[in-house]
């Protein structure tokens, strides 16, 4: 008999488990905790194993068409001088394309896929969680709707994953005094209407996060019939104090501006890309450290719930998607659902705790700051003079190979 899977959460981890399960010939149910499913965000850049889970999934064709294919990822440093270029998805070898893409978009064609094959019966939104108690018949899942708080009916299931983000209700019930770890960077993301940069499919880093950094790539093309795109920028700030943005307020270019205000180059003028912002929101940047155990009886835990990490280098959605595809196939290959939650945890928890803790030691942008300290934070005459490009590329192929994404495996 086919166990009942409840999916807390209707995210990407949530949708596309939910999607594999479809695929695998198994039934969920998603609860989603908002009241209806907008395109609200920014932009998400898709890295070639993530597109890989959502290439398996029947999505590619509909993700590129929604987004930017990325050409090429291109550093610089805080003067607008070029350190290090490589090429980037299929352009450097890779099945898959790297994709930068509104978040709001990507989530709506997961939900709309999700809607289609499972059916508007099996998801369920306004549903917002607020602990798992179990017994020797399984667990029950309780709610409440998001809206106004009102009491929902609790629901019996044998297995639950909760897949309820970085501030999940089902993981705060097993680790109770778990704080974020905030190491006093903070983030302001934007949108902004805007010619097309270098070749309009570069993604580019700027600074480093020791004299502050701007990441800058396009997520929608010709936006306004007039040859603009819609450029996706996040301003890193590492400061002295602890004191963390807050997310529920609305970000102001004047917080932060000031910081960029000299970086007007020749192929950008940075202060106007962030001053003519269609939106600004605000964000601390935070991770958690990893834990000793995700699985607790028929409860398991999966994408930010699990393991929350830096938003850098794109990662944490391809990594929640990993998550799902795994755990789906240990449910559809295993007689009993306990055992493929184990299963799941034993092949991905101490993967994800390694790069949780290399994108906080040695992020993919630690080219440029390595660069910064060997040039002690000055303009140089040329990159050769501080560091070889091949020294720079090993650095690169590094992250990958740490977080799953070298071109060896992802071919593999």
């Amino acid at each position: 008999m086919a166990p009942r899977i409840a999916v807390v959460g209707g995210g990407i981890a949530g949708l596309g488990f939910a999607l594999h399960l479809h695929q695998l010939g198994l039934a969920c149910e998603v609860y989603e905790s908002v009241p209806e499913v907008r395109e609200l965000g920014v932009g998400i850049t898709l890295l070639p194993h993530g597109m890989r889970e959502l290439a398996a999934l029947g999505l590619q064709d509909a993700l590129e068409a929604a987004g930017i294919e990325n050409l090429e990822s291109v550093f610089f440093n805080r003067f607008g001088q070029y350190i290090y270029r490589e090429p980037r998805g299929r352009h450097a070898g890779y099945p898959m394309p790297e994709v930068g893409i509104h978040r709001g978009k990507l989530h709506k064609i997961l939900f709309d896929a999700a809607l289609k094959r499972l059916g508007a019966a099996h998801i369920h939104t306004n549903h917002r969680c607020t602990g798992v108690s179990q017994s020797a018949q399984g667990a029950q899942v309780h709610f409440v709707q998001h809206s106004d708080g009102a009491s929902l009916p609790s629901v019996q299931a044998d297995v639950v994953i909760a897949c309820d983000g970085i501030h999940s209700a089902v993981r705060r019930q097993y680790y109770p005094d778990e704080k974020l770890a905030f190491a006093g960077i903070n983030t302001w993301r934007g949108v902004t209407r805007h010619k097309p940069i270098l070749t309009g499919k570069s993604y580019m880093r700027v600074g480093s996060i020791k004299t502050s950094k701007m990441v800058i790539y396009p997520i929608v093309d010709n936006i306004d019939r007039q040859g603009n795109q819609l450029i996706n920028w996040m301003a890193e700030i590492e400061g002295n104090s602890r004191d963390m943005n807050d997310w529920n307020t609305g970000g102001k270019a004047d917080d932060f501006i000031h910081i960029f205000k000299d970086w007007q180059f020749d192929w950008l003028d940075v202060p106007a890309l962030i001053r003519n912002a269609d939106q600004v929101l605000q964000y601390p940047m935070v991770d958690k450290d990893p834990v000793a155990q995700w699985t607790f009886g028929c409860v398991t835990l999966m994408g930010d719930a699990a393991h929350p990490m830096y938003p850098r280098g794109s990662n944490g959605s391809a990594q929640a998607l990993i998550d799902a595809r795994i755990l789906a196939k240990e449910l559809a290959t295993q007689s009993d659902p306990l055992a493929a939650l184990q299963a799941y945890e034993t092949q991905r928890r101490e993967q994800t705790a390694r790069i949780v803790q290399t994108n906080r030691s040695v992020p993919p942008d630690f080219i440029n700051i390595k660069v910064d300290e060997l040039a002690g934070d000055k303009p140089f005459r040329h990159i050769d003079d501080v560091i070889s490009q091949a020294e720079l590329r090993e650095i690169s192929e590094s992250y990958k190979k740490i977080a799953g994404f070298s071109l060896e495996v992802v071919k593999a």
